[in-house]
């Protein structure tokens, strides 16, 4: 019995999950993934772009700073040779939010040139999770077909839509009901989300 639990110990992958934020518009979608993760209890690995930094300072109040303390281990885009950038270094997979189309685009390609997409790639060739909430609209064919090509891949497509059966109150809540039903796809169920229940149940907190 005690081989099965150690072995079921070593198999299980450890609670870590990378974060990546590009420079599309929503880098708070990026920044709430971080404050879930904590609440969560799930180590967070951060990677930006330079173009995240720029939206970071246009959208919101935080300093690169305020970000990089949200997560627990911070790298720098161009140090390929991280952790994140190895199959060998388990995680629960990876979450990019926003998701610029740039991004996507380097991604679906395998020919990778900043962290970013390489953490992705890796994401993907150990079949682990990669969950994309790509920021664009409208989307032309070539967008189209690259979202195609991802899915194909393995990675799931997840835009930050709203859910207003929700009734969300505010842009804060519209962004927690994204990120948290975005964190489902890992296994990760975070209190922020408000989940339906049916016609008659209306809806509960989680």
């Amino acid at each position: 019995m005690a081989e099965d639990v150690n072995s079921t110990i070593r198999n299980s992958p450890p609670s870590r999950l990378v974060v990546g934020i590009s420079g599309a518009s929503g880098v708070v979608y990026g920044a709430r993934a971080l404050d879930a993760l904590r609440e969560l209890g799930v180590e967070s690995h951060l990677v930006v772009t330079k173009a995240a930094l720029l939206t970071l300072s246009q959208e919101t109040d935080l300093s690169p700073d305020d970000l990089m303390s949200k997560a627990d281990v911070t790298y720098k885009l161009g140090d390929v040779g991280a952790a994140i950038a190895s199959g060998s270094f388990r995680t629960l997979g990876m979450i990019v939010a926003p998701c610029s189309v740039r991004t996507m685009s380097e991604i679906a390609t395998g020919v990778t040139s900043t962290l970013l997409t390489r953490a992705a790639d890796v994401v993907l060739k150990e079949r682990r999770p990669l969950v994309l909430m790509v920021r664009e609209t409208p989307l032309h064919l070539g967008h189209l077909r690259t979202m195609t090509s991802l899915a194909e891949m393995g990675a799931t497509i997840a835009p930050p839509l709203p859910a207003f059966y929700a009734r969300p109150a505010s842009i804060a809540e519209m962004v927690d009901q994204s990120v948290g039903r975005a964190l489902d796809l890992f296994g990760l169920d975070w209190s922020a989300v408000r989940r339906w229940k049916g016609l008659n149940a209306g809806l509960t907190q989680a």
